[in-house]
């Protein structure tokens, strides 16, 4: 492995790459600077943990032995109406690049603050759109080969896809996305982002959305809310008082508080109203 295309960092606290802001060390981060690099570091470190912006992530308190980070895997292509782009590649800047090549379809995900490689993973969605719909094929490595599935062979569902069952790592999906008009586009991004502003305790830590909606007439954030949980804490680690949806770190939080909390508030959902929960964050 050549190591000039690939930085080391050891010790490094998770609490600075993930969105909650906590976690404790990765003994090893390694930071790859292209694909092939990234597929070497795999084949060396087989089982790593792999992180984009770690913003559906809760790492644990004690740690992991290795992560290696997407971020640097950020190339974006665009040809007439269909953008392929590396897994690292963070949705705002996709959201932009397609808004200024005159291609709509992304406008849900502008604001979402992760990668387009973990909203491939966890089929991330929001206001009626979801990136599965949108998805051609993804480039795929199982820490031995390099292969293509097309969308059909993703099986997307409602926060779910087939790199959840079978561990495979995205490195580059294709989205085929409509021609339209560039200022409509950022007009309809800028309305959505205004409303997650509103709505979204975006000045806080946090993992965005804990938990999956059970089904299609149940409304966690409002459910939670009339719970009277709205504030409610264990630890650092608070049901928000703008979104009872979202848990946020109020300071000092640790992944025990969250998962406690997390916990706490599905026995009170099922006790009240008969609904288990699901986490959509991912416990590490």
């Amino acid at each position: 492995m050549n190591n000039s295309l690939c930085r080391f960092i050891f010790n490094e606290p998770l609490s600075l790459h993930t969105s909650m802001r906590v976690g404790g060390p990765a003994k090893i981060f390694i930071e790859p600077l292209n694909v092939d690099s990234f597929t070497c570091c795999y084949k060396q470190f087989p089982g790593a943990r792999i992180l984009g912006k770690g913003t559906n992530i809760i790492a644990p308190d004690n740690g992991i032995e290795v992560v290696i980070s997407t971020l640097e895997l950020r190339k974006i292509n665009v040809d007439n109406n269909v953008v392929i782009c590396e897994a690292g590649t963070t949705l705002l800047t996709l959201c932009k690049v397609a808004a200024e090549a005159g291609l709509s379809g992304l406008e849900f995900a502008y604001g979402i603050p992760g990668t387009i490689g973990g909203a491939v993973y966890m089929n991330a969605g929001a206001y009626g759109g979801e990136i599965g719909q949108l998805i051609e094929f993804a480039e795929v490595f199982d820490g031995e080969k390099i292969f293509t599935l097309r969308k059909e062979e993703l099986s997307f569902s409602y926060r779910w896809s087939i790199f959840q069952e079978k561990k495979w790592i995205i490195l580059r999906v294709a989205l085929k996305l409509q021609s339209d008009d560039s200022k409509s586009i950022m007009r309809r991004m800028e309305s959505i982002l205004k409303r997650r502003i509103e709505t979204q305790p975006l000045d806080q830590p946090s993992a965005g959305s804990v938990f999956k909606r059970p089904r299609p007439d149940f409304y966690v954030g409002k459910a939670i809310e009339e719970l009277g949980l709205k504030g409610f804490k264990i630890g650092g680690a608070e049901v928000s008082k703008k979104h009872a949806g979202f848990i946020v770190n109020s300071g000092d939080a640790t992944a025990r508080d969250i998962r406690s909390l997390v916990e706490f508030i599905q026995q009170k959902v099922m006790t009240t109203y008969g609904v288990q929960l699901e986490p959509e964050v991912e416990f590490w």
